[in-house]
C-alpha cells in the first residue's frame, strides 16, 4: 500500500460579506423567486451569488429583513455597486418584488448602503450604486463611470418625451399604466384605492338614477337630497353661506384658486364702474380706496372669445368676467360690482348687490363658474400636474440615481406619471369628465391651456414674488398667503441645507453637466423654450439652483395640496362652483327668478359626473406620505440626515402654529398643514 501524500500548499480561507437584505412592507412586495446578487469593488468582484437560507423563500416575505453570506477568495476593495437579479422556481410563475434596500458590511467593517425602492418584476440584471451622492466630477472610479453613463442611456428610452397637444407642456410617453417604467408605477394599494374611489362616488349616484338624467334641477331641495350622499364639515358650511358676499370674496383668498386675486391700482378701461354705481362701506371714493389699497380685481380675461361646450346636446356658457372687491373697515372682502363680459355694451350690465336677489346671485354664479375652469384648467392641471411631470420627466432622464439632486428630488416625483396619465385619461381625453362635462371642455380646451402656458412666469411660481407682484402682501385673513410664505422659507432652508452640502461654489454647479441638462430639458420640454416666461436655461449660482429647486419642491407639494385637496369641500355643494352653465346670462335687469336660476345651472347628469370627479380628487390615499417624510432612504451621509431631521422638526412646529390659529376660525384653513400636504402630486 502507498503512503498517502499529504499536500503541502497553504489553505486559503475566504473572506465574507454580510449582505442584509431588506423587503418593503407594502401589499405585494413578497417575492418566491430565486434572488441573486454580485458584489463589485474597486478590486475586484464576487461570483453571482444565490441568496439561499434555512428560511427559503421567506426571506424575501413583505417587511422582512435577512442577512447573507457573500464569499470572495479576497477582499474586493471599496463597494462600487450590487447586481440583483431574480428567477422563478421551475413550474411557478415570475412576480414582482419591492426590496427597500441592501446593507453590506465588509470583512474591512465598513458598512455599504444600496437604496433600492424599486419593483424588480423580470429577469434583468439590474445595478444600484452605493448610496453616497456623487456628483459627475466626483464619480472617478470606471467602474461608476462606466454604470453612470449606462444608466442615463437606459433612462432616455424609458423616459421619453412625448407632445400630448399641441402648445402644452409635454409629456411621458407611454402606452398605458402597465408600459410605465415599474418603479414609478402606483402601489397596489395605492392602484386599487383609486379605483375604488373613482367608482364609489358615481355608483352611489347612478343608485339614485341621477348620473343620465339630462333634465334640470327642479328645486334647490332636490339638489340637497343628492349632496347629502357625501359632505364634509367645509361643503355643509358652503351649502349654508354659498350666496354670501363675504363668503364670495373669502373664496377668492381661502378656497381652491387663491392665485387669481389681485390689488386693483387702476381700474380697466374695460370696466366702466364708477362711484355713482357702487356703495362703499366707511364712505370714501374708489380712487381714493385703490390709494389705500382697499380695492381688488378679477379678471377672467383669458375666457373672452372662448367657444363654450355642448354637453347632451345643448350649448353651454363660460363668460369672461370683472369682478371688483372692497376690503370693508371690518376687514371682509366684498364684490361690489361684476361685468359678465370684457367687453362694456348695453347688453352686457354691469350688476351690483343693489341688484335684485337673482340678478345679483346669477352673476356671482357666472364668475363661480368662470373660477371653477380657470381653477381646474390652469392653477391646478397645468400649473401643478403639468408641471410637476415635466419636472419629473427630466430628472429621471437627466440624473443618475447617485446624483444628490436625484436623491433630493425622485420622493417628491411619488406616483406623479401614473396619475397625470390617468388624467388624461380620464379627464381630458376626447372622453374624459371635463371634457364631456365642463364648460371650457371641448375644443376650448387646449386653447386656454395654451394661453395660459404662454403668460406663465416663473415668478409667478414662486409664492414670495407671486404674493408681491399681485399686491397681496398686507391683505388679512389671507391664510393661503400666511402658510405658503412659511412652507416656502422652510422648503428653501431645507434645499439649501442639502445642495450646499454638495456644492461649495458656485463654479461646481456651472461644472455640473447632468444638472444643465435637467434645466435645459425643462426649459424646452415644459416651457416650450418660450423665454418670456423667465425660466432659466442653464444654472450659473448655487442661489438660482436652491430657488428653482425650492420652487419645484413647493410645486409639486404645497402648492397642489392648496388647489387640490379643497375640490370637494368647495365644489361638492354644487351652485358654488358649477362645473357649466347652461342658459345665456341676463342681458337686463329685473329678468332673473329662481326658475332662471335652477335652468342656468347646470343639468342633473353634469352636476353628478362633476361632484364625483371632485370627490375622487379630493380623496387622499391611505399611503399618502406627508412633505418631508422620507420612508425611502435614499441619503446616506450623516449631513442630508440632520437636513432632514430639521426640516421635519420645522415642519412640526408650523402644524403646532396652524392648529392653533384654525381654532379660532370658522372655517379653518387646513390645506397648508405640513401633516396633510403630500410629498408629490399623488392624486
Amino acid at each position: 500500500m502507498l503512503p498517502t501524500r499529504i499536500s503541502s500548499a497553504p489553505h486559503r480561507e475566504m473572506v465574507k460579506y454580510e449582505v442584509t437584505v431588506t423587503t418593503a412592507n407594502l401589499a405585494q412586495s413578497t417575492t418566491t423567486n430565486n434572488v441573486f446578487i454580485k458584489l463589485v469593488g474597486t478590486d475586484g468582484e464576487s461570483k453571482r451569488t444565490w441568496l439561499t437560507s434555512l428560511l427559503g423563500a421567506a426571506a424575501f416575505f413583505r417587511g422582512v429583513e435577512f442577512t447573507f453570506s457573500v464569499s470572495c477568495p479576497t477582499s474586493i476593495g471599496k463597494l462600487v455597486l450590487i447586481e440583483i437579479d431574480k428567477k422563478p422556481l421551475p413550474l411557478l410563475p415570475e412576480d414582482s418584488w419591492f426590496p427597500n434596500k441592501v446593507q453590506v458590511k465588509s470583512p474591512e467593517g465598513d458598512t455599504y448602503h444600496f437604496p433600492i425602492y424599486r419593483w424588480i418584476d423580470d429577469n434583468q440584471v439590474i445595478r444600484f450604486r452605493e448610496g453616497t451622492a456623487l456628483r459627475l466630477v466626483e464619480d472617478t472610479h470606471h467602474l461608476g463611470k462606466y454604470n453612470r453613463a449606462k444608466e442615463l442611456k437606459q433612462r432616455e428610452e424609458e423616459y421619453g418625451w412625448k407632445v400630448y397637444a399641441e402648445g402644452i407642456p409635454h409629456c411621458i410617453k407611454v402606452d398605458n399604466p402597465f408600459s410605465l417604467p415599474c418603479e414609478v408605477r402606483f402601489s397596489f394599494t395605492k392602484a386599487t384605492q383609486f379605483l375604488l374611489t373613482a367608482s364609489s362616488g358615481l355608483t352611489e349616484l347612478k343608485l339614485k338614477g341621477l348620473a343620465d338624467t339630462n333634465e334640470h334641477w327642479s328645486s334647490i331641495d332636490a339638489l340637497e337630497k343628492v349632496f347629502c350622499c357625501k359632505r364634509t364639515d367645509i361643503s355643509d358650511y358652503v351649502q349654508k353661506h354659498w350666496k354670501d358676499d363675504d363668503f364670495f370674496g373669502y373664496q377668492m383668498l381661502n378656497g381652491v384658486n387663491p392665485v387669481m386675486i389681485r390689488r386693483c391700482s387702476v381700474l380697466p378701461d374695460n370696466f366702466p364702474v364708477t362711484d355713482e354705481m357702487v356703495f362703499i362701506q366707511g364712505g370714501g371714493t374708489i380712487e381714493e380706496e385703490m390709494q389705500k389699497g382697499n380695492m381688488f380685481l378679477l379678471d377672467y380675461k383669458r375666457f373672452d372669445g372662448v367657444k363654450a361646450n355642448i354637453i347632451n346636446g345643448k350649448k353651454q356658457y363660460l363668460m369672461a368676467p370683472l369682478v371688483l372687491l372692497h376690503r370693508t373697515p371690518d376687514d371682509k372682502l366684498m364684490p361690489i360690482a361684476i361685468q359678465l363680459k370684457q367687453k362694456p355694451a348695453d347688453d352686457n350690465p354691469i350688476f351690483f348687490p343693489t341688484d335684485s336677489e337673482y340678478d345679483w346671485l346669477i352673476a356671482k354664479i357666472f364668475v363661480r363658474s368662470a373660477d371653477f375652469n380657470e381653477h381646474q384648467l390652469n392653477v391646478h392641471l397645468l400649473r401643478t400636474h403639468l408641471l410637476a411631470e415635466v419636472f419629473a420627466v427630466s430628472l429621471l432622464r437627466n440624473l443618475p440615481m447617485v446624483h444628490p439632486l436625484y436623491k433630493l428630488l425622485v420622493p417628491h416625483t411619488r406616483y406623479n406619471l401614473q396619475i397625470n396619465y390617468l388624467a388624461r385619461l380620464l379627464l381630458i381625453s376626447p372622453k374624459g369628465v371635463f371634457t364631456q362635462f365642463a364648460a371650457s371642455g371641448g375644443e376650448g380646451m387646449f386653447t386656454i391651456l395654451k394661453t395660459a402656458l404662454s403668460s406663465l412666469t416663473y415668478s409667478s411660481l414662486c409664492i414670495p414674488e407671486d404674493i408681491a407682484e399681485r399686491g397681496m402682501d398686507s391683505v388679512p385673513n389671507f391664510y393661503y398667503r400666511d402658510d405658503g410664505l412659511k412652507l416656502w422659507d422652510i422648503i428653501q432652508r431645507f434645499v439649501q441645507g442639502v445642495l450646499g452640502h454638495y456644492y461649495k461654489t458656485d463654479a461646481e454647479v456651472q461644472q455640473d453637466s447632468e444638472l444643465q441638462k435637467w434645466i435645459q430639458d425643462i426649459f424646452e420640454h415644459g416651457f416650450l423654450s418660450q423665454q418670456s416666461t423667465g425660466i432659466p436655461q442653464s444654472f450659473s449660482s448655487v442661489a438660482e439652483l436652491v430657488k428653482f429647486v425650492t420652487m419645484v419642491i413647493f410645486t409639486g407639494s404645497s402648492q397642489h395640496a392648496a388647489v387640490n385637496s379643497g375640490q370637494y369641500d368647495y365644489g361638492g355643494w354644487m351652485p358654488n362652483t358649477p362645473i357649466s352653465l347652461q342658459r345665456a346670462p341676463p342681458t337686463t335687469k329685473g329678468t332673473s327668478s329662481e326658475s332662471t336660476m335652477l335652468q342656468t345651472l347646470p343639468d342633473v347628469s353634469t352636476t353628478v359626473q362633476g361632484m364625483s370627479t371632485l370627490w375622487l380628487l379630493s380623496k387622499q390615499s391611505t399611503d399618502f406620505v406627508p412633505l418631508g417624510e422620507y420612508p425611502e432612504e435614499h441619503f446616506s451621509e450623516e449631513v442630508p440626515h440632520k437636513v432632514i431631521k430639521d426640516f421635519q422638526g420645522e415642519l412640526e412646529i408650523l402644524s403646532a402654529t396652524i392648529n392653533v390659529r384654525n381654532k379660532s376660525l370658522d372655517i379653518p384653513y387646513t390645506y397648508l398643514d405640513p401633516m396633510l400636504v403630500e410629498n408629490s402630486v399623488a392624486i
